[in-house]
């Protein structure tokens, strides 16, 4: 028997308590029972994503709200900016194409963030954007975009709104929707919120509730208008995930337990240790710049197939990390620390990473990722 240790940026752990309650028999979704349980899991969103405002739930991936979102914001030939500097920034530029919107693609190299210069350039040049789609993290090469600075840009214009994919930023960073004046935040329930794969949310602020009143693209199932009606009664418009609504309501518990501000650090706190230990090996980051807390994007060192190392770990070490994609393939390879993670689960995966790099003619030597991890997390205990 070998023991399997997920390290990927999704799916992610889930906690033993989640599972129990995942467990238990089910229920009904239009009994009082699942209302009790709806009502909790409605106010601990609000709490994840700093917000007064409500936070809607969708049977179904991080993408089903990405691309509800556009359609229930913007109509036919509207105008938005998308941030490509990944796969994801570029799923916004494909989904906003696929709706018939004309798209402003800001290409940023892979590995680096969005200057929010170039936003406020495009917005001051063209007057007429409805619309900045952007990531908070790019979970294909480990970036943090800078939400805020961009957050502070669009609210100087009433016509715009901005949308953030946070499905690997809510839950590890400071995204304060209400604070910062984010106007649609959207995430999965796979990342940092511990659960399988099978929710989406999507947070709308009052701005973008005006844009959806405007808003003529066809929409059904992705209705938010209609979702929100029937989210303000305790229900959902459509048969909800029952057994992961019960599992979020858990997962927002320990949350709360742990509070905002300990889950921030605690994942801040990982991804120091992470970059250190990959640094103390002689690998280079791929993001070194404004690297995300969610994820760490490593260089493959010469020589050596970043897609070696990930099948090296799986099939030899049971340690499952992420590839690149697309232009990285090969090149580099992500370990993620977000979620149900904790320092022993970093310090398995870089001594794994070592025993897998010297299996494919690596020269570690003397040098020990693991010991300069410990450093890190011993200080900040």
């Amino acid at each position: 028997m070998k023991k399997q240790y997920l390290l990927a940026p999704g799916p992610t752990p889930v906690p033993p308590r989640v599972l129990q309650a995942m467990s238990l028999p089910i229920i009904h979704h239009r009994a009082p029972a699942y209302k009790a349980v709806f009502a909790e899991v409605r106010e601990g969103l609000k709490y994840l994503f700093q917000t007064r405002e409500e936070v809607l739930v969708f049977a179904s991936s991080g993408t089903g709200a990405m691309e509800g979102t556009v359609a229930n914001m913007f109509s036919p030939g509207d105008k938005v900016v998308t941030v490509n500097g990944g796969k994801f920034g570029e799923r916004w530029g494909q989904i906003a194409q696929g709706y018939g919107l004309e798209t402003i693609v800001i290409d940023v190299p892979w590995g680096s963030a969005v200057d929010p210069g170039q936003i406020a350039d495009i917005l001051a040049r063209e007057g007429d954007v409805r619309g900045v789609l952007v990531q908070a993290s790019e979970t294909s090469t480990g970036v943090k975009h800078p939400v805020k600075e961009i957050a502070d840009i669009v609210r100087g214009y009433d016509q715009t709104i901005l949308v953030v994919d946070a499905i690997t930023g809510v839950g590890v960073f400071e995204l304060p929707m209400d604070e910062w004046g984010l106007d649609v935040v959207v995430t999965g329930s796979q990342k940092a919120l511990m659960l399988p794969p099978g929710l989406a949310f999507a947070a709308v602020s009052q701005k973008a509730w005006g844009f959806n009143r405007q808003a003529t693209l066809p929409r059904y199932y992705f209705d938010f208008a209609k979702e929100l009606k029937n989210a303000l009664k305790g229900q959902n418009a459509y048969t909800p995930a029952v057994s992961l609504i019960i599992g979020l309501r858990e997962v927002l518990a320990m949350i709360k337990e742990e509070t905002l501000a300990g889950v921030f650090a605690r994942h801040e706190r990982l991804a120091n240790a992470t970059r250190a230990g990959v640094q103390a090996l002689g690998l280079e980051l791929f993001a070194p710049a404004s690297p995300s807390n969610a994820v760490t994007a490593v260089k493959a060192p010469a020589g050596v197939d970043g897609q070696d190392v990930v099948k090296v770990l799986r099939d030899d070490y049971g340690v499952t990390i992420a590839g690149g994609q697309d232009q990285a393939k090969g090149k580099i390879f992500r370990l993620a620390h977000l979620g149900y993670v904790g320092e022993f689960d970093v310090l398995t995966g870089l001594t794994a990473l070592e025993m897998a790099l010297m299996d494919l003619g690596y020269e570690v030597g003397e040098r020990s990722g693991v010991r300069a991890a410990q450093m890190i997390l011993r200080a900040g205990n």
